[in-house]
């Protein structure tokens, strides 16, 4: 599926709509990012939500079956056990991009204004998640969908600091542009998710420096990206192995 600015504004538009017209910002089960994401990745809402194996499919179409999921890829593994089995599986990974962030005030029902918070998201963000599916990640049926997206972010203020902000809990995140997607159909395409800045042979620290990411989860990228073919290791460097593509 190619990018496609209007049907993801469209989707975005519809979904908030109905939201405000049925409950409101973060009362409904289903929260925001998920139900677009659902409708604009499959529109025939008949493709929503299909049993298979005794779980429950967010999508089933002609291109197999697809899972949205926004965190704790764990929970992923049981579902895979079944659906890798059955069918090609697109497990698709939503990343905030730019963000803004909102206050809401339980008691008066006060929504602050946003604040854009600066950090900004990278595709490299998934390899966390994709370290709890590893064993999964070579099954020739498996697929990965990563999605950036801007988005206004709501919280509640009911943390336990004197501004009530730290500790807080979501409320809802509320999409408002699309900015990238990046498939990988099979293990050839991780390349995909190395930066083109590193130089030809690189640690775990180079790999933190090109994609932003923490050391320690850059550690864990070039971990699974060893694992599918992606980079090989060809030596060390002090005590840190030095990879090549």
């Amino acid at each position: 599926m190619k990018m496609n600015q209007l049907l993801f504004q469209q989707t975005c538009d519809k979904i908030i709509d109905s939201k405000r017209t049925d409950n409101g910002i973060g009362t409904l089960g289903e929260k925001t990012v998920h139900a677009i994401l659902k409708n604009y990745l499959v529109t025939d809402e008949s493709c929503h939500e299909i049993k298979i194996g005794g779980f429950y499919a967010d999508m089933v179409n002609e291109n197999g079956i697809i899972e949205i999921q926004t965190r704790s890829f764990d929970k992923l593994r049981k579902k895979l056990e079944i659906f890798l089995e059955l069918s090609s599986v697109t497990i698709v990974y939503p990343i905030p991009y730019t963000k803004w962030l909102r206050w809401v005030n339980e008691e008066t029902g006060e929504i602050s204004p946003p604040r854009k918070s600066p950090k900004s998201g990278t595709p490299y963000m998934i390899f966390p998640e994709l370290y709890k599916i590893k064993n999964y990640l070579l099954h020739p049926n498996l697929r990965l969908h990563i999605i950036l997206m801007n988005l206004e972010e709501y919280r509640f203020l009911n943390g336990w600091s004197k501004d009530k902000k730290k500790g807080s809990s979501r409320c809802d995140r509320i999409p408002t542009e699309l900015v990238q997607e990046i498939t990988i159909q099979d293990r050839s395409e991780y390349n995909k998710l190395i930066p083109i800045t590193l130089p030809e042979t690189f640690t775990s620290k180079d790999y933190k420096t090109a994609s932003g990411l923490q050391l320690r989860d850059a550690a864990t990228a070039l971990n699974i990206l060893y694992y599918v073919g992606a980079v090989k290791r060809i030596g060390k460097s002090g005590r840190a192995y030095l990879y090549s593509r």
